[in-house]
């Protein structure tokens, strides 16, 4: 049983506000020097995990990961003729 999963990018104030983060998701990334954090949601409870992360006071600003709904098969991806050729030179 696969759960669908989406990313948070949350902007804070401090480091030592990460632990309140950990309820809510994992936390899979923390940058220290722009103050940002990746947390993974489950995509059922994103709506009320973003609501709850926006009322704490050290939040700046939070968006959503949008790579769910990125397009990642290309059907029409013709390879170039001239690298065909360089492959088959045969060194």
């Amino acid at each position: 049983m696969r759960v669908n999963r989406q990313g948070i990018i949350v902007w804070f104030q401090h480091m030592k506000n990460i632990k309140q983060l950990r309820k809510h998701g994992n936390v899979i990334y923390a940058s220290k020097t722009k103050r940002y954090a990746v947390i993974y949601v489950n995509q059922d409870e994103m709506d009320d995990v973003e609501l709850k992360i926006i009322n704490y006071p050290f939040v700046s600003k939070v968006e959503r990961s949008q790579k769910p709904f990125v397009r990642t098969d290309y059907e029409n991806a013709k390879p170039d003729k001239a690298k065909q050729y360089d492959y088959k030179m045969g060194i």
